[in-house]
């Protein structure tokens, strides 16, 4: 019997993720074929990725970034279309002819196009966690009101996913689960002097000592503001309350994260540290098919080592679970200070040990509100941006 090839739209293709994804689907052409292509802002790069996967559409912010792409495709004769824009994004995503989307925009930017994704009744890969993050429970609504599949790709949820049971009957305790064990590698700083990191520059921010990855998450790993975002989405796709949800330090980035049970069992999922595991994983679950990822060798590994978090040293943490117990807007409001912040310090105008104080005291600063539309959301979103650039001056 012949396969079904599915259709794939990446929101993402030229960072991190969307390339993982796309090194996947090349190896497995009688399963899977590219309809939209979407990035930010390298029309080259992006271009070039149209030339080789002859995608239907491809999105661009801007019409003189699409212009350039549409030159480009021309003089190789590829017929992909381009769009442009914010609407672009929401309308390959929520395609009839797209079958599975790959939600790898990092930031905010991502949540309109993943919640379009979810309205459309999709296969919504799920790696960018501000949609969780900013709009958790609208979300998941559109998730279970529109029949969509919700698959973590960030490695953390992957490995929960895998490690909870398949069939879950409510909430996590009825399925005999303790507590959810996040595991976090401490990015480049996890033994650095406290006192010295008033001084780390973005470059030593963003060189994580396991992961490749793009400059923001980068220093949201230096931060371990990632492991909070993680929290509250792990606390969203899980229905698992704060109190359920541990972060461990794991420095070798072998296991991707645990579920402890009440009978004492601690059940993990285990694989090097490359993010084509889970795209795999979510493309083709409930199969499992080859990710061009190298088996696992423990004896290699020999050690793996694992470290209570140090508060003091990452108070992003401390913040996010804050927000997610204040609920409402709150999440919405530290990850938009967090954007701000984190640009800021990549620019040079913020130093490293402000990240979080400017965090804070914008959350401070902020009214909670309930996040009963995603206008609420946004909203919520900008106003926690011009206050953030207010306390800079910029």
């Amino acid at each position: 019997m012949s396969r079904q090839v599915k259709s794939v739209t990446i929101l993402g293709a030229t960072g991190s993720i969307g390339k993982s994804t796309l090194d996947v689907i090349a190896r497995h052409p009688d399963r899977y074929r590219v309809f939209a292509l979407t990035a930010h802002g390298n029309a080259a790069a992006l271009a070039a990725l149209c030339r080789q996967f002859n995608p239907r559409y491809a999105v661009l912010p801007t019409p003189q970034l699409a212009e350039m792409l549409t030159a480009d495709l021309a003089s190789a004769a590829v017929q992909t279309e381009v769009l442009i824009g914010e609407s672009a994004l929401e309308t390959v995503a929520s395609h009839a002819q797209t079958d599975i989307v790959m939600a790898a925009i990092v930031g905010a930017a991502g949540l309109k196009p993943t919640l379009a994704a979810a309205h459309a009744g999709k296969k919504v890969l799920l790696a960018n966690k501000e949609a969780l993050v900013m709009s958790g429970d609208l979300f998941m609504r559109a998730v279970r009101e529109n029949g969509a599949t919700l698959l973590p790709i960030d490695s953390e949820h992957n490995a929960i996913f895998q490690s909870l049971p398949q069939a879950r009957s409510g909430p996590l305790a009825a399925d005999g689960v303790r507590k959810i064990l996040l595991t976090a590698s401490g990015g480049p700083f996890r033994a650095r002097p406290i006192e010295t990191l008033h001084s780390v520059t973005p470059d030593e921010a963003c060189a994580h000592p396991n992961w490749v990855m793009g400059r923001k998450i980068s220093v949201d790993s230096a931060t371990m503001m990632n492991k909070g975002l993680e929290v509250i989405e792990a606390h969203w796709l899980f229905d698992a309350p704060a109190d359920d949800i541990e972060v461990v330090i794991h420095p070798q980035s072998v296991v991707h994260s645990m579920v402890s049970y009440s009978d004492g069992s601690v059940i993990a999922q285990l694989g090097n540290p490359d993010m084509r595991t889970p795209i795999a994983y979510g493309l083709a679950y409930p199969e499992r098919i080859d990710a061009g990822v190298a088996p696992l060798d423990l004896a290699k590994v020999a050690t793996l080592q694992f470290e209570a978090l140090d508060a003091d040293r990452f108070p992003c943490v401390r913040l996010a679970y804050q927000a997610m117990r204040r609920g409402g807007t709150a999440a919405a409001t530290l990850n938009a200070a967090n954007e701000v912040a984190v640009e800021a310090f990549l620019a040079g105008k913020l130093a490293f040990t402000r990240i979080a104080p400017l965090i804070e005291d914008v959350i401070n600063a902020q009214p909670v509100a309930d996040a009963a539309s995603l206008d609420i959301v946004l909203a919520a979103d900008a106003s926690a941006r011009a206050c953030a650039h207010r306390l800079l001056g910029t």
